[in-house]
C-alpha cells in the first residue's frame, strides 16, 4: 500500500477540485494524490476492456501522462472523474482498435427491435450449483464481454460493471444518453444469449 507522505496529509481535507487546482499548478504531491486516487480504477477499467495486463499497464501509463500534460484544459465542466475516466476509455479503445479483431456484430438499424422479453433463458443466478463453477462462469463472462464490439462492450463495462450512471457513461463515451440504452439492451442481450447457450449445455450434460 502506498504510504502517505506529511505534505500529502496536508492536501487531504482539500476538496477534488482543489487538489486538481493545486496540481495544475505543479504541486507534485498533488499530482501524486490523484494518481493514488485513481490508479486501481484506472488500471481495472483498462483490464476489463482489453483484458490484457499488459494492455492495461500501459493504458495506465498512458492516461496519466495525458492527465498532466493536458489537465490544463480541464474546465471544471465535468467532474474530473469524469474527465479522467474519458482520457482512459479513450486510450482503451484507440489499442483495441490498433488490435484489429473482429467481434461479434449486432444491428445497428434504428428499428430493431428489443426481443428479450419475449425469449426464455436458464436463470443461472437461481442455479445453486453455480458457486461450485464460479470461476468457471466467471471465465464464460469474460469470454462473452471479450466478444463484443468495442461500442457495445464500453458501455456495459461502464454501465453494469463500473456502476456508472446512464449520464456519466454518455458524457465519457461522448454518445447521447439514448444511444447508451440502445447499445446497453444489444449488449447484455447477447451476453445473456451467449451465457444461456453455456449454461443449457451444463445442465443437459
Amino acid at each position: 500500500m502506498n504510504s502517505i507522505s506529511s505534505e500529502q496529509k496536508d492536501l487531504v481535507p482539500f476538496t477534488e477540485q482543489e487538489i486538481v487546482e493545486q496540481a495544475r499548478a505543479g504541486n507534485r504531491q498533488a499530482m501524486t494524490l490523484l494518481v493514488n486516487q485513481y490508479s486501481e480504477r484506472i488500471y481495472n477499467l483498462a483490464l476489463r476492456i482489453l483484458r490484457r495486463k499488459e494492455d492495461a499497464e500501459d493504458v495506465l501509463q498512458e492516461t496519466f501522462i495525458t492527465v498532466f500534460e493536458k489537465l490544463h484544459t480541464f474546465d471544471g465542466r465535468s467532474g474530473f472523474f469524469t474527465w479522467i475516466y474519458r482520457i482512459a476509455t479513450n486510450a482503451s479503445l484507440m489499442r483495441l482498435r490498433k488490435k484489429r479483431v473482429v467481434f461479434q456484430e449486432m444491428s445497428d438499424n434504428p428499428d430493431y427491435q428489443d426481443t428479450i422479453e419475449s425469449r426464455v433463458f436458464i436463470d443461472w443466478s437461481e442455479d445453486p450449483s453455480a458457486n461450485i463453477y464460479n470461476t468457471e462462469v466467471k471465465t464464460q463472462i469474460d469470454q462473452a464481454i471479450g466478444k463484443l464490439s468495442e461500442i457495445y462492450r464500453s458501455v456495459f463495462i461502464l454501465r453494469d460493471i463500473e456502476g456508472l450512471s446512464i449520464k456519466e457513461t454518455s458524457s465519457i463515451l461522448n454518445i447521447t444518453e439514448e444511444n447508451v440504452k440502445i447499445r446497453l439492451r444489444r449488449a447484455r442481450q447477447y451476453l445473456r444469449d451467449s451465457l444461456s447457450v453455456y449454461f443449457d449445455e451444463r445442465v443437459v450434460s
